[in-house]
């Protein structure tokens, strides 16, 4: 340890916190918490302390490190798993399917939406999930939409709208899928207690909800409502309906969840079953790259990163292994549920039975993880392998960008990126740049500007970065690219340049071509994806000059105005064609004069006429 982190660590207080270890790019590699920062910090630099090899690489590259102090250890448990969600820091494990969990959402208004979101907005709304299963989650929403007149407009009911009829009935009313609380027509207090039904219902206690809906079908009925009475009976229906598509699995009837686990070298995958009312209501799967952490660390994280932002704590958890900060996670869920919990290993009976299901079910998940990623391994092409060998490179360069420039003498420089994925081109991820910050020629400046511009854009935005870039160029174009990476701190990108004289390939720090042999797949790969950009920029460029050129001629024609100027060349897509047209037929496809078309066709037969020349 330096005399700066020596000196740092020092000056940490004694109190429980959160911290954060930092390379030298500045980025967060790795968030803990403590019950003591400066014990817990100054741990990780003590040389005769045995360190886990995941945690001596993460110390070489410590550069620098930050902390936070924190109320309680409850409050630095929350503290840190809302950071790691946020930073998803390289050395913490990060849960590979948390940004698409799908929540159920009930606002919080005066008449309350129903809703899947994947997004979670503290402002009082209550979420229900994660779900990992989206056909279950909406089989849950399917069946509460079905059972209750919820609301499903997206208008603001509050005391003023309703008051004034801002907003119409509309069909759902009529086939008596919403009681029209837009236009008065439910109290709010009915509708709030409708949707207390829904909380439960989403909480796997139907049997309320049941018991309720039969003695209004009960009533209606004795009141001659029969269609009231009917409406009733076909929401028993789908209550039943929903509860056979949910297996019976014990005895009682104690709303819990059963988590376990299987991993294999780095894939581990944990389960989540959830258990209500007796009946298996959700599998939950959870799928994470893991290096030397213990059952009991793994458990842990996934209790915290699960909860997270669910409104639904059960009272019992019962786990294949007690987490390693058990007495931090139990107070902090007993806060959020506002009620007892626990967290306990069962040795035997129905609930032993029931985390073995869970494991099993892991065990499955897992095996079709590992039969689905070397089924990837196996469809990567032969000349992405070949380009991995011809480059040494670690990995193979699955996704590939390439970079162009392209201008006339100096004026309207461009930019192209093309995008490959296994050797063949992805379109729909092209990128055109018009070069901003260049006068005249300087293709090494331009260079430079488009590539920190694309890598800044996927920096911000947290988007996939390429497996390798290519630039069309040499020495100069890559010393250039490599300066852009190396401001926005992503220089550890694979760049190579690839020169058109002589087809030559360089690498960073390497003053030599690399010797790939000329007839390589890799190579010819390379001068394909090259070639693509290539074009792409040529194409862009001559646009933008074409319709410079197309405005520039056409404008000082007396009433051509830019309309009239965009229609003529709709009409006839282009100059060439206009030039071998007649001008009563000019005046009759653009709608002009026939002045004006006259003029319009001494015009395109000049701007023909020097094209031939050049």
């Amino acid at each position: 340890m330096n005399d700066l982190l020596n000196n740092k660590v020092k000056n940490i207080p004694q109190k429980p916190g959160v911290y954060q270890f930092l390379n030298d790019k500045g980025e967060i590699i790795y968030i803990g918490k403590a019950k003591n920062l400066r014990v817990r910090v100054r741990s990780y630099f003590q040389k005769n302390k045995y360190q886990t090899p995941k945690n001596q690489s993460m110390i070489k590259r410590i550069i620098d490190f930050e902390w936070i102090v924190v109320s309680s250890e409850v409050e630095a448990l929350l503290t840190e798993a809302n950071l790691i969600k946020e930073n998803k820091p390289h050395y913490n494990i990060n849960l590979k399917d948390d940004k698409s969990f799908p929540y159920i959402r009930i606002t919080k208004e005066p008449y309350p939406r129903i809703f899947i979101t994947r997004e979670i907005i503290k402002d009082g709304s209550r979420y229900f999930g994660p779900y990992t299963d989206v056909n279950v989650l909406r089989r849950s929403l399917k069946a509460v939409y079905k059972i209750f007149p919820i609301r499903s407009c997206d208008f603001i009911l509050d005391k003023e709208t309703i008051e004034s009829s801002k907003v119409d009935l509309c069909l759902d009313y009529h086939i008596k899928k919403c009681e029209g609380p837009c236009q008065n027509l439910v109290s709010q207090e009915k509708y709030i207690r409708m949707i207390k039904r829904v909380v439960s219902f989403l909480q796997g206690r139907t049997r309320e909800t049941e018991s309720y809906i039969n003695n209004q079908m009960l009533k209606a009925a004795n009141d001659t409502r029969y269609e009231d009475a009917a409406t009733y009976r076909d929401q028993l229906h789908a209550i039943k309906n929903f509860k056979k598509k949910q297996r019976k699995v014990a005895a009682d009837f104690d709303d819990r969840d059963v988590i376990s686990l299987s991993r294999k070298d780095n894939m581990c995958i944990s389960v989540i079953v959830r258990i209500r009312n007796g009946r298996i209501h959700s599998r939950e799967k959870i799928s994470m790259n893991i290096s030397d952490e213990t059952d009991a660390d793994i458990v842990g994280i996934v209790i915290t990163q699960f909860y997270l932002d669910s409104d639904f704590i059960p009272k019992v958890l019962n786990v294949s292994e007690i987490p390693t900060n058990r007495e931090q996670l139990i107070n902090w869920l007993k806060e959020k549920r506002n009620g007892n919990v626990s967290i306990r290993v069962p040795i035997k009976g129905d609930k032993a039975r029931e985390v073995r299901l869970a494991e099993q079910n892991a065990k499955l998940l897992l095996g079709e993880w590992i039969i689905n990623r070397t089924k990837r391994r196996e469809l990567i092409p032969k000349m992405i392998h070949q380009l991995q060998e011809d480059l040494q490179l670690k990995i193979p360069p699955r996704r590939i960008e390439a970079f162009d420039i392209s201008h006339l003498g100096g004026e309207d420089t461009v930019a192209s990126m093309v995008s490959f994925i296994d050797g063949k081109s992805k379109k729909s991820e092209y990128r055109k740049y018009k070069i901003k910050g260049v006068n005249g020629i300087d293709d090494f400046a331009a260079i430079r500007e488009v590539v920190f511009r694309r890598y800044k854009r996927l920096k911000d935005e947290k988007l996939t970065f390429p497996d390798l870039i290519l630039i069309d160029g040499g020495k100069g174009q890559l010393n250039m690219a490599i300066s852009a990476l190396r401001e926005l701190g992503l220089d550890y990108l694979l760049l190579i340049g690839l020169a058109k004289r002589l087809e030559e390939v360089f690498v960073p720090g390497n003053s030599d071509a690399q010797s790939i042999p000329k007839n390589s797949p890799g190579l010819i790969l390379l001068r394909k994806i090259r070639d693509e950009a290539h074009r792409f920029a040529i194409t862009y460029q001559k646009q933008k000059r074409n319709k410079k050129v197309q405005k520039s001629i056409f404008d000082n024609i007396k009433g051509m105005g830019p309309k009239r100027v965009q229609s003529l060349l709709k009409s006839f897509d282009g100059i060439k064609n206009i030039a071998g047209e007649k001008a009563s037929d000019i005046a009759t496809k653009a709608n002009v004069p026939l002045n004006i078309a006259k003029e319009i066709l001494l015009l395109a037969k000049q701007f023909q006429t020097k094209q031939k020349t050049k």
